[in-house]
């Protein structure tokens, strides 16, 4: 089966309001999600030498060898986000970077690389379809599920951060708005 990529486009898929909250969250997600007040964790996944996808190798400069780092954002425990960076296989300026263990890649990108550039995010509804989306399946099935990317440039080199965001985040942050109250 080919994979086609999936539309990104500047505005986020339609999402409840906790999960939207998440997903257009201007700065570091890491942040974000720390500031729910509950247990954060990194848990990597993978990480070595992969394929990008067709969409990613675009956006890299068309090189199929990869370098990737898929983890699994947790709150209280909880799965609430999947992701995955990717940059050119060998890229002396994201490979070590992206070789961090448990530590969030979010504080380094957002906190320690002022010369760093940051593209617009970019949204897509994930489905089946898209190998991104088999990160997640064991926890959601095959449910679709919203996601954001953006390519992160750093003295000419790129890296796409795509994270995938999980039905257990409107559970476990609060609702950015108050409820709406009936007269």
């Amino acid at each position: 089966m080919t994979f086609t990529p999936p539309p990104w486009r500047s505005g986020a898929p339609h999402a409840s309001i906790a999960l939207s909250a998440a997903l257009t969250a201007p700065g570091s997600l890491t942040e974000y999600l720390q500031a729910s007040g509950r247990l954060f964790a990194v848990h990597v996944l993978f990480q070595g030498n992969d394929t990008a996808l067709s969409d990613e190798a675009a956006l890299l400069g068309n090189p199929a060898a990869a370098y990737a780092r898929h983890v699994a954002l947790t709150l209280d425990g909880q799965t609430v986000v999947v992701a995955r960076s990717v940059c050119r296989a060998g890229c002396p300026h994201w490979q070590d970077r992206l070789d961090r263990g448990r530590r969030s890649l979010g504080l380094t990108l957002f906190g320690e690389m002022p010369a760093l550039v940051r593209s617009p995010l970019a949204y897509a509804l994930l489905g089946t379809g898209d190998p991104r989306h088999a990160l997640a399946a064991p926890l959601c099935g095959d449910a679709p599920l919203p996601a954001r990317r953006c390519l992160f440039t750093f003295e000419g080199a790129p890296l796409i951060v795509t994270e995938l965001f999980l039905p257990a985040l409107e559970l476990l942050t609060p609702c950015p708005y108050p409820p709406a109250t009936t007269a």
